[in-house]
C-alpha cells in the first residue's frame, strides 16, 4: 500500500481525498498557494506547504510539484479534479521521477483528451457516436463538413472541456462568426488550436457512467449519473440514477461504458458521459480521465468509495468489488452551491463567509472546504460546497434535498440556494422529464424572493443571543 500522497489540488478535492488517506493510514501532502493560506485542506492534512504568492501559477506548475513529490517523500500523487488532472504530461512527469500517478496511463490521458482520437478509438470499439469531423484546417472545410452533417453543429475545441471552447451554431453565419472565437478559447485553455465538428442533438440527456479498473483485467461500472440541469454546460445538480431511465436502458449504457473503458485498456477511475436524444438513441460524448466533482452520488447509491479504489489501484491492488457485487439503494441528488448570483446574471459573489451552518440529519452528506470567517478568493472556480442528499424513492429524494438546502446557512454572499429550490419545485423535475435545455426553458426560475425564510431569521438570531450570553 501507498505510504505518503502528494495531493495537486485545493479546496473541496483535496479536503476529499485527505479524509481517504486518513482512513487508509496513508500520510496526505497539501499544497498552497499564499491566498489559500488559511484553507482548510492545508490545515487538515498531515503536512503542508506553499507552492508561491501566484494565485494559479503554482497548482499548474508540473515540475515544482513533482520535485516536491520526490523531496517530501511521497510515494504517489492524486491530481483530484480539474488543474493538471488530465495533463498527460503530469502523469509522464510523476512516472520519470518515480511517483505513482493516481490515474489512468498517460498515453490513455492524452489520446481521450482529444476528442477526435476519443471518437475515433469508440467507433473502432462500437460504441455510437454522433456524426461529425476530423480536426479542421480552415473555415472554409468547416462550412463544407457542417453542410453535409446538417445544422444545428457544435463547433468544439478537441482537447476542450469544463463547457470551454464550445459553440452551437445554427447555420453558416454563425459557424464563420464563432469559428475564430473557439480557436482563441482553446488556444488560450488548452494550449492547442485544433477543433472539429459534431452534429448537436438538441436538448438531450446528459448520461455519464461511472467506472472502475484495475491492472488485472478487472473492469466494472458502478451504474450511471445524470447529469441533465446544466447551464452554459456546466453541471449545477446531478442524480444517480438516472430517473428517466429504465432498467434495460441502464444496463444497456453501463455495458457499452465497460467496452469503452477495455477499448483503450483503462485503469483507475474515469466516467464516459453520453448524450441521449428524444428517439432513446446513446451518442458517446468523450470521456473523463480523472475522478468527477458528482463521484459523491455514485458513492452514496452503491456504497463504494470511489477515491479509495482509486488508491487502492493505484497501488497495484485489485478492485474491492466485483460487477456481481454492485447494487444501488435509492436515489442521491448532489448541489453544487456556487458563490453566485442567479438574479445579477449568475455573477461570481466571492467575499466574506459570515456565518455557515451545514445542512444534517438522515440522508445528508456536505463536502466543502468553507467553515464561518472564510474567505473566498475571487481565483479560483466558484463552487463552494456539494450537498448530497438520499432516499429510497424519487419524491422522497426531493423531499430530502429541500429540507436539506433550507437547513443550509450560508451568510455574508450570494449562493445558488434559492435557485436550486426553485428547480426543486418545479414539475418537469419532479415528474423526471428534463433535459440539458430546461436551465434555458425555464428563465422564470430566477424569480424567487430575497426576504429571508423565517427559520434563516431565527437561526440567525439564536447564533447571535448565543455568542452573546456564551451560551
Amino acid at each position: 500500500m501507498l505510504r505518503k500522497i502528494l495531493i495537486a489540488n485545493r479546496g473541496e478535492i483535496a479536503v476529499r481525498i485527505i479524509r481517504a488517506c486518513a482512513e487508509m493510514g496513508i500520510r496526505s501532502v497539501a499544497i498552497y498557494s499564499e491566498v489559500d493560506r488559511f484553507a482548510l485542506h492545508v490545515k487538515k492534512a498531515d503536512e503542508s506547504y506553499c507552492i508561491g504568492s501566484e494565485p494559479l501559477a503554482g497548482y499548474l506548475n508540473i515540475y515544482a510539484l513533482v520535485d516536491l513529490a520526490a523531496a517530501t517523500g511521497c510515494d504517489a500523487v492524486h491530481p483530484g479534479y480539474g488543474f493538471l488532472s488530465e495533463n498527460a504530461q503530469f502523469a509522464r512527469a510523476c512516472k520519470e521521477r518515480g511517483l505513482i500517478f493516481i490515474g489512468p496511463e498517460a498515453d490513455v490521458i492524452q489520446r481521450m483528451g482529444d476528442k477526435t482520437e476519443a471518437r475515433n478509438a469508440m467507433i473502432k470499439a462500437g460504441i455510437p457516436v454522433t456524426p461529425g469531423t476530423e480536426n479542421l484546417a480552415n473555415v472554409a472545410e468547416a462550412l463544407t463538413a457542417a453542410d453535409r452533417i446538417g445544422y444545428p453543429i457544435m463547433l468544439k475545441a478537441t482537447t476542450g472541456g469544463g463547457g470551454r471552447g464550445i459553440r452551437r451554431c445554427d447555420n453558416a453565419d454563425e459557424l464563420q462568426r464563432n469559428y475564430e472565437r473557439v480557436i482563441s478559447e482553446a488556444t488560450k485553455a488548452f494550449g492547442s488550436a485544433d477543433v472539429f465538428l459534431e452534429k448537436c442533438v438538441v436538448n438531450p440527456r446528459h448520461i455519464e457512467v461511472q467506472i472502475l479498473a484495475d491492472h488485472h483485467g478487472n473492469t466494472i461500472h458502478l451504474y450511471e449519473r445524470d447529469c441533465s440541469i446544466q447551464r452554459r454546460n456546466q453541471k449545477l445538480i446531478e442524480i444517480a440514477p438516472s430517473p428517466q431511465l429504465d432498467e434495460a436502458q441502464r444496463q444497456y449504457i453501463g455495458g457499452l461504458a465497460v467496452l469503452a473503458a477495455k477499448a483503450v485498456k483503462y485503469t483507475n477511475a474515469g466516467t464516459v458521459e453520453f448524450l441521449l436524444d428524444d428517439n432513446d438513441h446513446f451518442y458517446f460524448m468523450e470521456m473523463n480521465t480523472r475522478v468527477q466533482v458528482e463521484h459523491t452520488i455514485t458513492e452514496t447509491i452503491t456504497g463504494v468509495d470511489i477515491v479509495e479504489e482509486q488508491i487502492r489501484v493505484a497501488a497495484g491492488l485489485p478492485l474491492g468489488c466485483k460487477q456481481e457485487n454492485i447494487s444501488r439503494r435509492g436515489y442521491a441528488i448532489q448541489f453544487r452551491i456556487n458563490a453566485e448570483d442567479p438574479q445579477n446574471g449568475f455573477l461570481p459573489s466571492f467575499g466574506h463567509i459570515s456565518r455557515y451552518y451545514a445542512p444534517g440529519g438522515p440522508g445528508v452528506r456536505t463536502d466543502t472546504a468553507i467553515y464561518t470567517g472564510y474567505d473566498i478568493p475571487p481565483y479560483y472556480d466558484s463552487m463552494l460546497a456539494k450537498v448530497i442528499v438520499s432516499a429510497i424513492t424519487w419524491e422522497d429524494t426531493i423531499k430530502r434535498g429541500e429540507r436539506a438546502l433550507k437547513d443550509m446557512g450560508l451568510f455574508g454572499i450570494k449562493t445558488t440556494i434559492p435557485y436550486y429550490l426553485e428547480i426543486l419545485r418545479h414539475p418537469e423535475f419532479r415528474a423526471a422529464s428534463f433535459n440539458t435545455g430546461f436551465i434555458e426553458q425555464h428563465p422564470e426560475l430566477i424569480n424567487y424572493s430575497n426576504k429571508p425564510r423565517p427559520e434563516v431569521l431565527a437561526s440567525v438570531i439564536a447564533a447571535v443571543m448565543a455568542a452573546h450570553t456564551g451560551l
